[in-house]
């Protein structure tokens, strides 16, 4: 049996696995290529590429795609939504360290 990590089935449950192509990631987020594209040009999200220099998507990458067209959905430019789902996920990160360093000085409870 293979080491653990080396499974092929690891890649299922990996956020960041290059598993879609642009293909198949507009089909699932209701979208055309070209939508995917404008984001790459704005920076929202970068595909990797295949081999055969193919863009490819992660399931994070779709989540973050699916974020902004919410938005242009509602309204907002594009560029407008990727800038804005850009902050989102810098405050989001930013609150997590928070919660971090808030939990790091919590004092031990005193010795009985």
């Amino acid at each position: 049996m293979p080491p653990r990590g080396t499974r092929p089935t690891d890649k299922f449950d990996d956020d960041d696995y290059p598993a879609y192509t642009m293909g198949r990631a507009a089909e699932m987020l209701g979208t055309t290529p070209a939508f995917l594209r404008t984001l790459g040009e704005n920076r929202l999200i970068t595909p990797l590429r295949s081999d055969g220099g193919h863009r490819r998507y992660s399931r994070y990458q779709l989540r973050i795609a699916a974020r902004a067209r919410e938005l242009v959905d509602q309204g907002t430019k594009i560029e407008d939504a990727c800038r804005i789902v850009v902050l989102e996920d810098q405050l989001e990160e930013a609150q997590r360290i928070n919660e971090e360093l808030r939990a790091d000085r919590t004092p031990a409870p005193p010795a009985a």
